[in-house]
């Protein structure tokens, strides 16, 4: 929250409107104007008020957040078991796979809760669209054969009202699971094949945030419909170096790089890494000890020595 609302400050401070956004460098204010905050015909940011409040409210946001922290850390019971009221109803165990879901499932609501905020911002505040190059109103189409239609083909995308109709479908997946989350348990399948503890359950949900982080990379790097030319830049190419790439087609003044590149690269490569952080909870969690790996190492140098 702390480095939302101060990069959101300092993006503002070398803003230049008579630089296409996209072009700059940019990340935040390019979500924003995105989004419908402070930004005009042509994707000139033409209020910065907007922009300001909202950077504000994340730094203010990021005290309290850094306080609560603070009082759980220092005074709050250790163990939630000895917490009062609803708090008691949070303590799991790694191994309780009912509690788990149940914790699991009230993360999807909230999730839940967020995309339909989004699809009503969306309705009546209204969201910036390339296509007449202002911000309008978007009436969701929630179609669920075009949705489940665009599953392999969503680069494809063209049309805001299909994105906000996907999303109002995601809204009522994610809220119907979290109810079914909270009032059931694992069972079948489920309960043998997955591994309850603290290493297994963070390899699953980095997993789901590496599969993320490439989905969003490729969509950032390619779509031009939710990240518009104005405010990302041109589509990217893949390159080929020491590692795959994501890099601008077009050669930029100074030899910066569009808000387009630092944002599929940077999905890119937090997503490689978080992949390999799975594979390596997923190994402890099933029981792998790395330290016999070094130890084996040292060992056969040792051997070899002797020799």
């Amino acid at each position: 929250m702390f480095w939302a609302g101060a990069f959101t400050l300092f993006e503002l401070a070398r803003y230049d409107g008579t630089l296409p956004m996209g072009e700059q460098g940019l990340i935040l204010i390019p979500h924003l104007a995105g989004l419908g905050f402070g930004v005009g015909e042509g994707a000139e940011i033409i209020d910065q008020q907007p922009l300001i409040a909202i950077a504000a409210f994340h730094l203010v946001s990021s005290a309290v957040l850094g306080a609560a922290g603070i009082w759980h850390t220092l005074r709050a019971p250790k163990d939630l078991s000895e917490a009062e009221g609803r708090a008691q109803k949070f303590h799991f165990e790694w191994s309780d796979g009912k509690q788990l879901t149940f914790i699991l499932g009230h993360h999807l609501i909230f999730l839940g809760l967020g995309v339909i905020a989004f699809v009503e911002w969306a309705k009546r505040h209204g969201i910036y669209d390339t296509a007449i190059g202002a911000v309008r109103r978007v009436e969701p189409n929630i179609d669920l054969g075009m949705v489940w239609g665009y599953q392999a083909n969503f680069l494809s995308i063209s049309s805001l009202e299909d994105v906000m109709g996907g999303h109002a479908v995601l809204a009522f997946i994610l809220t119907i699971g979290g109810v079914w989350h909270i009032i059931s348990s694992p069972f079948g399948p489920f309960k043998k094949v997955l591994i309850y503890n603290g290493e297994s359950i963070l390899s699953y949900s980095l997993a789901g945030v590496a599969l993320m982080g490439f989905v969003t990379s490729i969509w950032c790097a390619q779509n031009t419909t939710i990240y518009p030319v104005e405010l990302y830049g041109d589509p990217l190419k893949l390159s080929f170096a020491f590692s795959p790439y994501f890099s601008d087609a077009t050669t930029l003044e100074g030899g910066a790089h569009s808000a387009r590149a630092w944002l599929a690269n940077t999905h890119f490569y937090l997503a490689f890494f978080f992949l390999q952080g799975h594979f390596w909870h997923a190994l402890r969690g099933m029981g792998f000890n790395f330290k016999r790996v070094s130890e084996a190492l040292d060992n056969m140098g040792t051997t070899k020595v002797s020799a």
